[in-house]
């Protein structure tokens, strides 16, 4: 993301990055509560927090943001509820849209990219990224993990004009590359600054 940011700045785009949950000095809180805590953290509270991280992140700065004319780079976003609460967690479908519609207020992105990776090559990556140390959500296991892989895969095949696959397996410089093959020309289509 910082890559993409500091290209798509380069050519003169006014660029916003954020994430989820920690886009806010509140979301901040709720991210250090919600990944580093050792407390056991039931799963409705896990569902209802992110969904609070998101209603105040929307609110705050996506939509500002989005006002003024800037382009969104957002780490997460209503997807990774899907994803981790719904599918690694097991929450109904049905639950899971109601809790990202009321958060997101409908605002939805107009382009996703989904860096995909075998499970047991992002969870190397992660151990070796943290030197062992792993959030709450790190640390679940294979099973999970697989199941949030699986969700993110259902919803590229069921919007694919959303949501675009990034091969993560090759080097930082062939996944940047990957990226901008599918950037460039969705911004010269979408955005109202274009790209040169």
């Amino acid at each position: 993301m910082k890559m993409l940011a500091t290209y798509l700045a380069s050519r003169g785009l006014d660029v916003l990055t954020t994430r989820e949950p920690g886009g806010t000095p509140l979301g901040n809180r709720l991210r250090e509560a919600l990944l580093q805590t050792r407390e056991h953290v039931d799963p409705l509270a896990e569902l209802l927090l992110y969904a609070a991280d998101r209603a105040q992140h929307v609110r705050t700065v996506l939509r500002p943001a989005i006002t003024q004319g800037r382009i969104v780079l957002s780490d997460r976003y209503a997807d990774a509820t899907t994803a981790y609460q719904g599918a690694g967690r097991g929450f109904p479908q049905e639950m899971i849209e109601t809790v990202i519609n009321l958060a997101t207020d409908g605002l939805k992105p107009q382009l996703t990219l989904l860096f995909d990776l075998p499970v047991e090559d992002s969870l190397a990556r992660t151990r070796r990224r943290g030197n062992g140390v792993q959030d709450r959500l790190d640390a679940e296991d294979l099973e999970f993990h697989t199941r949030v892989r699986d969700a993110y895969l259902k919803i590229a095949a069921t919007e694919p004009r959303r949501v675009k696959i990034v091969s993560a397996s090759g080097s930082i410089n062939e996944t940047q590359a990957h990226v901008l093959d599918i950037i460039i020309p969705f911004l010269r289509k979408w955005s109202p600054t274009g790209i040169k």
